[in-house]
């Protein structure tokens, strides 16, 4: 499911890519680097590498595979610009569904950059409960992950990175508390596995022969809590600087915006604060 899922998305954008081509226009060769190198280089190399591989029988490494493929994957193909191109390649009423989709609601919840962090709180829980175990040990859960984590790091990230969503400058603030409270809270699930005595997925031991530097259960659920109480607590800092960013660049219109007013404006202005201040206390 791997290979198909690389062939897809490198024969999308190639796609894209052509059709800019036709439109009379270039598409950079950067973004194009980052989306095939970094971030289908990442995705085949999670997912064949170590921790595809191991991802059945190691809790770290399937619990790893998990965090990187929600966190890491989706960034790095989002350096390839991934909305911009098919806003570039496409025309007529494909682009306004695509248009309508970015405007929905469901991807205006996913550009809320709290969302991410609280998503990766509920999902990191899982691995505290016996459907961890479950979802291990099953190989139709294991592609479907491979294939659904990313998504969902996708709809996180994009809304973050290429779309611009229009906020308030107290909800940007609200956003920015919150994300910065998730910094501390996202490290729960890996703290818990990480000083739990029992197993907690409650999965039975391997049968079968294995390497000699396979950990013991205990072990292995140890490193498990390190692993993703680390990759959880460094996931966050780039949604604190994006929102940073966001807050700095929204600060600079209004204040462009309040330069740009005439002087009989800006005291019509100040007249309805103070107007609707005075309502307010009554």
């Amino acid at each position: 499911m791997g290979v198909v899922a690389i062939v897809i998305a490198a024969v999308l954008y190639l796609a894209g890519i052509l059709a800019v081509r036709r439109h009379g226009g270039q598409w950079r060769i950067k973004p194009t680097l980052g989306f095939y190198v970094l971030g289908l280089g990442s995705y085949a190399f999670i997912e064949f590498g170590f921790l595809g591989t191991y991802s059945e029988e190691l809790r770290f490494a399937f619990t790893t595979r998990i965090a990187l493929l929600l966190f890491a994957v989706p960034a790095l193909l989002a350096t390839g610009k991934p909305v911009e191109l098919a806003r570039a390649a496409l025309t007529g009423r494909p682009l306004s569904a695509l248009n309508w989709f970015l405007d929905s609601k469901l991807v205006g919840i996913m550009g809320n950059a709290v969302f991410g962090p609280v998503f990766a709180l509920v999902a990191f829980s899982v691995f505290l409960t016996p459907i961890a175990g479950t979802l291990r040990e099953s190989p139709v859960a294991q592609d479907a992950i491979g294939l659904i984590i990313p998504a969902v790091g996708l709809f996180m990230v994009l809304p973050l990175t290429e779309l611009v969503v229009v906020r308030t400058s107290l909800f940007i603030a609200a956003e920015f508390m919150l994300a910065f409270v998730e910094l501390v809270i996202d490290a729960i699930p890996g703290i818990l596995l990480r000083l739990n005595d029992s197993i907690l997925d409650h999965a039975g031991p391997i049968t079968t022969a294995v390497p000699l530097w396979f950990p013991s259960p205990l072990r292995d659920q140890q490193l498990s809590g390190d692993l993703l109480w680390f990759i959880a607590e460094i996931a966050d800092i780039p949604i604190l600087i994006l929102l940073f960013i966001r807050w700095s660049k929204h600060d600079r219109t209004e204040a462009k915006q309040i330069d740009e007013l005439t002087d009989e404006q800006m005291e019509e202005l100040t007249k309805a604060h103070l107007k609707a201040f005075g309502n307010r206390t009554d």
